[in-house]
């Protein structure tokens, strides 16, 4: 079965005629008219955009056999997706998202990180989660500073950690004995200089 890529996102209802908000996430939103049916991730549902007219940061878009505000909102939230093998290859130096996920990640210095487990965008920006051997994902900004090297032949992304999670031994040693004597301290007690 080919890999499912999701390529729009429902949004609420756009009037009372049944046209729904459309949120995209390929180069050419309009796209989306071009695909043939989307499914939902598990393929059990099939949706046809027939008509989309550009919005703000959006789509406004009518969806075959929704007719009406009613059943626009019960397809709010709604995911669609596409096979894999239905998108264009990519460039040589140009890749899916979806294509990242499962690659290795590692440090400049080959030392293993984990794994990507996904790329978010929460309205800020790209965001990669690495999942490493154990213990929490990391969310790194998906940028060229971060994320240097993605080399999808040989299966690995390079990360460059921010100072910030690398950790920074002296400053988090200097805070611990900061908050250690102030809590050591008894109340109205001063502090000599």
């Amino acid at each position: 079965m080919s890999q499912k890529i999701c390529v729009a996102r429902i949004g609420a209802p756009h009037g009372v005629r049944g046209e729904v908000r459309l949120w995209t996430f390929t180069e050419d939103p309009l796209a989306v008219l071009h695909y043939g049916p989307l499914t939902t991730r598990d393929g059990s549902r099939a949706f046809e955009v027939t008509k989309a007219r550009q919005a703000k940061d959006h789509l406004v878009a009518t969806i075959k056999g929704v007719a009406d505000r009613t059943a626009a909102e019960k397809l709010n939230r709604l995911e669609l997706y596409i096979a894999r093998d239905q998108l264009p290859e990519p460039d040589d130096d140009e890749y899916y998202h979806a294509d990242l996920i499962g690659l290795a990640a590692e440090t400049a210095a080959g030392e293993p990180l984990g794994r990507v487990l996904a790329i978010h965008n929460f309205g800020a920006g790209d965001i990669i989660e690495i999942a490493p051997p154990s213990g929490s994902t990391m969310l790194l900004p998906f940028t060229n500073a971060v994320v240097p090297t993605i080399d999808i032949k040989n299966g690995r992304v390079v990360i460059e950690l921010p100072a910030e999670i690398e950790g920074d031994d002296d400053a988090a040693s200097d805070e611990n004995e900061d908050v250690a004597e102030r809590s050591s301290r008894r109340p109205g007690e001063r502090r000599d200089p």
